[in-house]
């Protein structure tokens, strides 16, 4: 049988030529050195039963209440479900305040943590700054680098994300462009970008097409798992597929690196101050910049 997944508009048949399933690094979990060799080979590690899954589960309740007090669930309906009012509208819960001790017992965590040090090699860093995103109907996240976010500090950062709830196909989970993080133009311009500094839209596309016919490679996805981790650096293009169902899809994006390397300091201490120029004028459309930087 056919399996077809959303990204954007766009739908992509499973094991087709556009998109792929991820690739498990279970069997290698203790050798920090083939770990080390399959990030830099695939751009990411899959993980899976990385978290306490029962601990991710209560995370996603405690934000799911938060939802309920602020009116966006469905009225009479189960809390655990996450069904969307007719509003349809996507909450963040971002920064580092009022974070919920059930979330933090996930993404601290000490096994996290743990993990984290002997991949890399030393004492661990955890950013304060927080993104939990729950995404509406229809809503899906373009394809993007995560350096021109937060990219001030060592570019050896690390980015954790974590499913908070089982998410099939059409939930709509993250996937990954196979072979991203060598895509040399790419990397030279847009990848130089600062969406503070330079006030310019941060999705390099919203079309999973181009970025394959133009640049080569391919989308990986899979149906995610509660507890599931992945786990991919700076320069890997990642988008998420589209939710097309009446639930919210809950995740959380955390960041990791050597305590020792310079640290970019929008996202750290009791109350980082996280974007402060991006949307704070005129913005710049990808489109403008992609032309002058011929990409």
């Amino acid at each position: 049988m056919t399996v077809k997944v959303k990204m954007g508009e766009v739908e992509l048949e499973m094991n087709g030529p556009y998109m792929t399933e991820l690739r498990e690094a279970n069997d290698i979990l203790d050798d920090e050195e083939a770990l080390r060799e399959r990030l830099k080979q695939d751009g990411y590690l899959f993980i899976r039963g990385f978290h306490d899954r029962t601990k991710v589960q209560q995370a996603r309740l405690a934000f799911l209440s938060k939802m309920e007090e602020q009116g966006k669930l469905m009225p009479d309906t189960a809390l655990e479900d996450g069904i969307i009012n007719s509003n349809n509208k996507g909450a963040g819960f971002q920064g580092s305040e009022n974070q919920p001790q059930e979330l933090l017992d996930v993404v601290n965590s000490a096994s996290t943590m743990s993990f984290f040090e002997r991949f890399l090699g030393g004492e661990c860093i955890t950013y304060d700054y927080k993104w939990i995103r729950a995404v509406e109907t229809g809503g899906f996240t373009g394809a993007h680098y995560d350096i021109v976010y937060m990219g001030r500090g060592t570019k050896n950062l690390y980015t954790l994300w974590t499913p908070m709830d089982d998410i099939p196909y059409e939930l709509g989970g993250l996937a990954i462009l196979l072979g991203s993080q060598h895509f040399d133009r790419i990397r030279e311009t847009y990848g130089q970008m600062d969406v503070d500094r330079d006030r310019v839209d941060g999705w390099f596309s919203k079309d999973p097409l181009e970025l394959i016919n133009k640049f080569g490679g391919r989308w990986a996805t899979a149906e995610f798992r509660a507890g599931d981790a992945l786990i991919f650096g700076m320069y890997t293009m990642h988008a998420s597929l589209t939710n097309q169902t009446n639930r919210y899809r809950f995740s959380a994006d955390t960041r990791y690196q050597l305590k020792s390397e310079p640290v970019d300091e929008r996202w750290i201490g009791a109350k980082p101050k996280g974007h402060y120029g991006w949307h704070a004028g005129p913005t710049v459309s990808m489109e403008e910049a992609r032309a002058k930087w011929g990409v």
